[in-house]
């Protein structure tokens, strides 16, 4: 019966012994405030700076990829530079590759930036001013709010009109734009339709755009077109799509130099993989910092336990073990540490969020971030405390009592 009860005893004053030894932590804490804050500065910066770097390229990370998604997963960018005019495509060519694979595209449409001045009256303007085919805007999943898209009689007899998206209606014409007008490279195009916003109608994102027969802008820039987008039936016909265009390109242009296909499923990985490799690399920098704290923290321990020689020696007299006194050292280098990793991380919230508005991104911490920097922050405490709790362990209790 005595062994039975002796094992839920010996738990009871484990338990009590953590208790004590975390009490006794943030009584020394407490004691020595600012010893403390200089203990905890190494980590604070470190956890910080890592929830801060995490948190913004994420942010921006988040805004490349909606920018690419905008433009549609299931999009293949063809860019035909051609081989002079014996060896050059025609638009009729590259629609005749959709109609001969209508079992897995959408469908095509020639693109073509449109150079020139913006000008509405006497103010120029900066918008992503493009010349596309009539059904563009249902093979890059946009909606009309007011008037209408293209029809195939603008492209057909080179119409200059033109639809503008959310922002460039809102910001340029004040919600007015239908029946309105956009001079482009000095020519004179009727608004006829405004488009849903699609990002979030900002300068520079999806919905600060101009739309034009692409007929009409080859016409006025003298130039051929050689830029076209497919849209496939899902991302899963991209590679087969991809496949089927070059095959063509590739007959007709006997070499694989004299064009570009993007497929922007393969481009939105690239990017991912990318920032995921430069958030590494910047916490990785940022981790220094840590290491710094962590030897900060070796180096206050190894002080404590020359100060506390004394209270080591009546503690061990007393019947305390090697794993008492070591467990009290590690717990409180743990608690310096995890305090740091708390302050760390409200520090990088507030700053983060601070940075995200500034710049103008979503750089919100994530939980995962967040318990990610406080668990090693907890760590790096254990790790450093080890050194100097295995010294006070060791003590001998004779010679303990004896320091001064």
């Amino acid at each position: 019966m005595t062994v039975i009860q002796s094992t839920p005893l010996r738990e009871v004053m484990i338990n009590m012994n953590i208790s004590q030894s975390f009490k006794l932590a943030l009584k020394s804490i407490l004691t020595s405030k600012m010893r403390s804050i200089l203990t905890m500065l190494g980590i604070i910066i470190g956890v910080g700076s890592v929830i801060i770097l995490i948190s913004l390229m994420q942010g921006l990370t988040n805004e490349i990829l909606s920018t690419f998604e905008s433009m549609g997963t299931n999009v293949l960018q063809v860019e035909v530079y051609g081989r002079g005019s014996t060896r050059a495509v025609s638009v009729d060519d590259m629609y005749k590759i959709y109609d001969d694979n209508k079992d897995i595209f959408l469908g095509v449409s020639p693109q073509m930036y449109v150079s020139g001045d913006l000008k509405y009256g006497t103010e120029n303007f900066y918008s992503n001013a493009l010349g596309v085919a009539e059904n563009y805007m249902l093979l890059n999943d946009w909606k009309i709010k007011e008037g209408r898209f293209l029809s195939y009689a603008d492209v057909r007899d080179y119409h200059k009109v033109a639809v503008v998206g959310s922002y460039v209606n809102k910001n340029i014409y004040g919600g007015k734009a239908i029946g309105d007008y956009v001079k482009i490279g000095g020519n004179k195009y009727t608004i006829i339709g405004v488009l849903e916003e699609k990002a979030d109608s900002t300068e520079y994102s999806a919905d600060d755009c101009i739309f034009v027969p692409y007929t009409t802008a080859s016409k006025m820039a003298y130039s051929s077109i050689n830029t076209y987008v497919y849209t496939t039936k899902n991302t899963d016909f991209n590679s087969e799509a991809k496949a089927s265009i070059e095959n063509t390109l590739y007959s007709v242009m006997q070499g694989d130099t004299y064009y570009n296909i993007t497929d922007m499923s393969d481009l939105i990985s690239e990017v991912t993989e990318m920032t995921g490799t430069m958030t590494m690399v910047l916490v990785g920098i940022a981790g220094i910092s840590l290491l710094v704290g962590g030897i900060g923290i070796m180096n206050i321990m190894l002080v404590s336990v020359t100060e506390r020689t004394r209270e080591i020696g009546i503690r061990k007299s007393l019947g305390a073990k090697r794993r008492d006194i070591m467990g009290q050292f590690i717990i409180e280098a743990a608690t310096t540490s995890a305090l740091g990793g708390v302050i760390g991380i409200v520090i990088g919230i507030v700053v983060s969020g601070w940075l995200g508005d500034i710049i103008e991104i979503k750089a919100d911490p994530t939980p995962t971030a967040i318990m990610i920097s406080f668990s090693i922050s907890v760590f790096i405490g254990i790790l450093f405390g080890f050194l100097p709790a295995n010294k006070a362990s060791k003590l001998n209790p004779i010679d303990a009592l004896r320091h001064d």
